[in-house]
C-alpha cells in the first residue's frame, strides 16, 4: 500500500512538471497579479485611513486636539498621495520610454528581415526564372518566411506588453 501511494505522488509530480502554461496563460496570470495587488493597496489604503480616522474620533481626548490631530494626519496623507502621484508619473514615463524603445527595435527588426527576403525572393526569381515548379517552390520558402517574421513579431510585442503591464 505504501508504495502504491509513492507511485501515485510521483506520477502527479511528473504531470504537474510536464503541464507548462501557455503564453497566454502566463500573460492572463501576470495580469490577475497586478489587478490583485492593486486592489490590496488600494483595500489598504483605504482601511489604514478609515480605521486612524475611527480611532482618533474614539480617543478620550478634547475636541480641539481631536481636530489638530485629524488636520495632521489630512496633511500626512496628502503629503503620501502627493508622493505616489510623483512615482507613478516618473514609472509611466518610464515604461512609456521602454515600450517606444521596444516598438523602434521591433520595426528595426522587421525591416531588415523585409529586406532580407526581398533579397533572397529575387535571388530565387533569378535562379528558377525557367520553370514554374521551382518558381513555386521559392513563392512557399517566401510565405514562409513571412508567417516566421510575423510570429516573432508577436511574440515581440506580447513580450513588450507584458513587461509594461501596470
Amino acid at each position: 500500500m505504501n508504495n502504491e501511494q509513492n507511485m501515485n505522488k510521483v506520477t502527479k509530480q511528473n504531470q504537474t512538471q510536464n503541464e507548462t502554461p501557455s503564453p497566454n496563460q502566463t500573460q492572463a496570470q501576470s495580469q490577475n497579479d497586478n489587478i490583485n495587488s492593486k486592489d490590496f493597496l488600494i483595500g489598504s489604503l483605504i482601511g489604514g485611513i478609515v480605521g486612524a480616522s475611527v480611532a482618533l474620533l474614539f480617543a478620550p481626548k478634547s475636541g480641539r486636539e481631536v481636530r489638530e490631530e485629524l488636520n495632521q494626519s489630512a496633511s500626512y496623507v496628502k503629503e503620501r498621495a502627493g508622493e505616489w502621484k510623483d512615482v507613478a508619473y516618473e514609472k509611466g514615463n518610464e515604461w512609456g520610454s521602454r515600450a517606444k524603445e521596444s516598438t523602434q527595435q521591433l520595426s528595426k527588426n522587421v525591416s531588415e528581415k523585409s529586406q532580407h527576403l526581398g533579397e533572397r525572393v529575387k535571388d530565387k526569381v533569378d535562379g528558377f526564372r525557367n520553370t514554374n515548379d521551382e518558381a513555386e517552390k521559392a513563392a512557399e520558402e517566401v510565405a514562409e518566411a513571412i508567417e516566421e517574421a510575423a510570429e516573432e513579431l508577436e511574440r515581440q510585442q506580447e513580450t513588450s506588453t507584458s513587461t509594461s503591464t501596470y
